[in-house]
């Protein structure tokens, strides 16, 4: 990623997100601070919704791919719930982007930790200064980068406790790291407290030809803006990792179905869902 600013697909997510507000009925996920940390009217979300001024390339526009945004974040924030009614008093998001699960926190008993790399923090500080959007004393900010510095170390001198129950966030991460690290994270988090679990997404191979080749030149799109995707994974070899590392419950779905569940069956898309989104699964896992 740049290092004077956020990152391509965190911008992608926020601006998709924003635009679901206005553009798609019903409405998976409810976020009404999205357009203003970024900014943007509805009247300019409408206009950058439109596939041919679209400069995030059919983040906006794309419906399905919205419509993943959406329910990939209401999931997470659904098992943040879960997680506070059996007791869980912290939640880390890791990769946090421009998430603005913190500032709809109402709760004043929850510590939030947003981590991210300094870039992407010190930006997302200006726009919300900018915004004028209150940043709540339940948030922590924890600057990582992953070159010169480690996740625990980092979260745990900004006051993140091991010996307690926590949830955390793992969206649009994984696939950026490789195999080795990303198990690596997991092994981090297995070794909370319990009751703990995690959300996250990740890529599968894809199965035929054609979704081959359709998923490597969308790798060759994000390595070209600096962001190449290092990590790929069947629902089986991550499932049998989790297990290893004492995760017991686990509940894994496919984008088109992860969707689907929030509509009532309905996929939300007319047709076959995009290739963009065949081979995206989002999992759950606790133990």
């Amino acid at each position: 990623m740049e290092n004077d600013g956020p990152s391509r697909t965190a911008l992608v997510t926020a601006y998709a997100r924003a635009y679901h507000q206005i553009a798609d009925r019903p409405q998976i996920f409810t976020d009404p601070v999205a357009a203003r940390l970024l900014g943007v009217t509805a009247e300019e979300l409408t206009e950058l919704g439109r596939p041919t001024t679209d400069p995030l390339g059919l983040a906006v526009s794309d419906r399905a791919r919205r419509l993943f945004f959406a329910a990939r974040a209401r999931f997470a924030e659904d098992a943040v719930a879960a997680a506070i009614t059996a007791g869980a008093r912290q939640v880390v998001i890791l990769g946090a982007g421009l998430d603005t699960f913190a500032y709809r926190n109402s709760r004043a008993d929850l510590r939030v930790f947003e981590v991210d790399h300094p870039a992407t923090q010190a930006w997302k500080h200006e726009r919300l200064a900018v915004a004028g959007i209150h940043r709540p004393e339940t948030l922590t900010f924890v600057p990582v980068d992953f070159e010169t510095q480690t996740l625990a170390a980092e979260l745990e001198s900004s006051g993140f406790k091991r010996t307690e129950p926590a949830v955390f966030v793992w969206l649009g991460v994984v696939f950026y790291l490789t195999p080795n690290a990303a198990h690596a994270t997991l092994e981090y988090i297995a070794g909370q407290a319990q009751p703990v679990e995690v959300v996250f997404d990740y890529l599968q191979p894809a199965n035929s030809d054609e979704d081959r080749a359709h998923q490597q030149a969308r790798a060759d799109r994000l390595a070209g803006v600096g962001e190449p995707v290092f990590s790929y994974f069947t629902p089986d070899d991550i499932a049998a990792q989790l297990r290893t590392l004492g995760f017991t419950g686990l509940e894994d779905h496919s984008a088109p179905d992860l969707i689907a569940g929030y509509l009532d069956g309905s996929a939300g898309f007319e047709g076959e869902p995009s290739r963009a989104l065949r081979t995206i699964r989002i999992l759950r896992a606790s133990r």
